[in-house]
């Protein structure tokens, strides 16, 4: 059903969430995956002598431990994931690996936010729902280890 699958993971506990229920599709569907952790460009202010200075702050080396994380959980789970990490708008980059792979389904988190924090930062799950041609999962389902590592069952 799902032959190609990107995971988009961030580390939290929602992207770790999404990542084992994208697995779990992934291992049923036996679909290659690919995981793509994003690093957001966001200028920071600093108020100088001279006025305000922006500088970009390279969160490249932190995504990437998170994005070396998730492909070790992935194969711990018998996958063979390929990584992916990007910079820019998240939900940009994610629709545009999802393009260029061919993706069916592109997996992501719930992130919950008020009102205020979504009109001001906006939804990358409803940008991503405008952007994507394939379907889209927000995932929630807290998926058992028995599942994903069905040789563990029954052990202790």
């Amino acid at each position: 059903m799902y032959r190609t699958i990107v995971l988009a993971y961030d580390g939290t506990l929602e992207g770790r969430l999404a990542l084992r229920e994208g697995a779990r599709l992934a291992q049923i569907c036996q679909s290659r995956v690919y995981l793509v952790a994003v690093v957001e460009i966001s200028p920071e202010l600093y108020a100088g002598d001279f006025g305000a200075v922006y500088a970009p702050t390279d969160r490249s080396p932190e995504v990437q431990k998170i994005l070396d994380e998730g492909m070790e959980r992935l194969r711990r789970m018998g996958l063979s994931p390929e990584a992916r990490l990007e910079r820019g708008a998240p939900s940009e980059r994610i629709s545009s690996v999802a393009r260029e792979v061919a993706a069916d389904l592109v997996v992501v988190g719930h992130h919950k936010q008020g009102a205020f924090a979504r009109w001001l930062k906006g939804s990358v799950t409803t940008d991503l729902s405008n952007a994507l041609s394939c379907s889209l999962l927000v995932a929630r389902l807290d998926v058992p280890d028995e599942a994903l590592f069905p040789s563990r069952a029954g052990t202790g």
